[in-house]
């Protein structure tokens, strides 16, 4: 988990989100599909020196940029060093549990939380030896 990672750092922030994995690409080494767009932060580094990765909610179409995308939470992972930024477009609303739904192809295989950044409501996603 990433302690240098606070809600209230992103509450009501907008960014811009680089897309390196759009919605129906196929993860590098494990095969699975992204079920989202997932990028990252351009000039925002991770603990793990790589930039902040960011899960891209709101768009039923693949991309390669989003320019203005608001940051409603981060998933926590308890058993990694990264954590994740979560952040939409368009005008739906994302609860912890809808987002822990959407996000849940790649995060099953992790130990992780979604944490809202205008909440406290967190809501558990429990990897494949939990289910």
């Amino acid at each position: 988990m990433d302690d240098s990672l606070h809600p209230q750092d992103w509450t009501g922030r907008t960014t811009r989100v680089v897309i390196d994995r759009p919605l129906g690409s196929t993860h590098p080494e494990h095969g699975y599909a992204y079920e989202v767009n997932y990028g990252f932060v351009p000039g925002v580094l991770a603990p793990d020196g790589e930039e902040l990765d960011v899960y891209l909610l709101g768009t039923s179409e693949p991309l390669e940029v989003c320019e203005r995308a608001e940051v409603v939470g981060i998933v926590r992972r308890r058993d990694d060093v990264e954590d994740k930024l979560v952040a939409v477009v368009g005008a739906e609303t994302w609860d912890a549990q809808k987002i822990a739904a959407a996000v849940r192809f790649q995060e099953q295989f992790f130990d992780s939380y979604v944490e809202l950044c205008d909440s406290a409501q967190q809501l558990g996603s429990r990897g494949p030896d939990e289910a």
